[in-house]
């Protein structure tokens, strides 16, 4: 190789080189400008920390029923016995509004797994709020819990309310407890056409601070979701996820429980009958 072929061959090795390392330098400084969350969201897309949500995007304005869909895909997010986590509702103040499992929709065991949530909730008088999710930690070790928050903001209604009741035991009026005598306390809230679903929707966030007071109390579980209600010939058809019956035995508790549904539900003039299911189960539920 003659000296004028050397020195061309030499002076494109050290433009690539120049290039190369611009390039790198170029790269660095915008890596260098990402936290250590917004690196790893850049380098795993669409991963966020391990849980996507679909719906509802941040900052949307959101209402009642509210479904929630997404997946998660590790990162400490992970599938454990059908379900993918927790769901909370909150307002700006972190009163709770709303809450539910994250039932898997796909294979639990095998990644990524789509979830989804259906939330109700009477809107509260804060417009902004949050969406707490909550990862699935069967170790019950603290170092394994993960968290996510998406804002949201709360559609505002018509301002109109109605006054439904809500059955609940109560140790005073009834201190041998009868099992299914239930008691009515009137709770006001957001006027409605789906008021059934509403009254039901209220019964299940359990009495107030100021009804437990009185001695109202309630043997529904925290984080039963209704998954569907229909009303045909005076028959209300009402379906829980499994929640409703989770560690729940005796008769007594049992029986509790179905009078504080019945009777909550047939307040209304155009329910004869309530008919309750699990998963669309009616034949082996609630046994005690």
């Amino acid at each position: 190789m003659n000296n004028d072929k050397l020195k061309s061959f030499l002076a494109v090795i050290l433009i690539v080189s120049l290039l190369l390392l611009i390039w790198i330098i170029v790269w660095a400084v915008i890596i260098s400008n990402f936290s250590s969350e917004d690196k790893f969201e850049f380098f795993v897309k669409d991963n966020k920390k391990g849980i996507t949500v679909v719906m509802p995007q941040s900052n949307s304005f959101i209402s009642s029923p509210l479904k929630i869909t997404g997946y998660v895909n590790g990162g400490g997010w992970i599938g454990f016995e059908g379900q993918t986590g927790t769901v909370t509702l909150i307002d700006e103040n972190n009163q709770e509004l709303a809450f539910s499992i994250l039932t898997a929709k796909t294979s639990w065991t095998n990644p990524p797994i789509n979830f989804e949530a259906v939330l109700e909730f009477n809107n509260p008088g804060p417009e902004n709020g949050f969406l707490v999710f909550r990862n699935e930690n069967p170790s019950g070790l603290s170092e394994n819990d993960r968290e996510f928050r998406l804002p949201i903001k709360f559609s505002k209604g018509s301002g109109e309310t109605m006054v439904v009741k809500l059955y609940f035991n109560n140790n005073n009026l009834d201190p041998e407890f009868s099992c299914n005598k239930v008691f009515p306390v009137e709770r006001t809230i957001e006027k409605t056409e789906a008021v059934a679903r509403a009254a039901l929707v209220e019964l299940l966030k359990g009495p107030a601070e100021q009804e437990k007071s009185q001695g109202f109390f309630t043997n529904i579980n925290s984080g039963v979701g209704i998954q569907s209600l229909t009303i045909k010939d005076g028959v209300l058809s009402v379906d829980f996820n499994q929640q409703l019956e989770y560690q729940v035995g005796g008769s007594c508790r049992v029986a509790a429980i179905r009078a504080q549904i019945t009777e909550t539900l047939k307040q209304f003039p155009t329910v004869e009958e309530v008919v309750i299911s699990i998963d669309g189960r009616t034949e082996d539920i609630l046994q005690p």
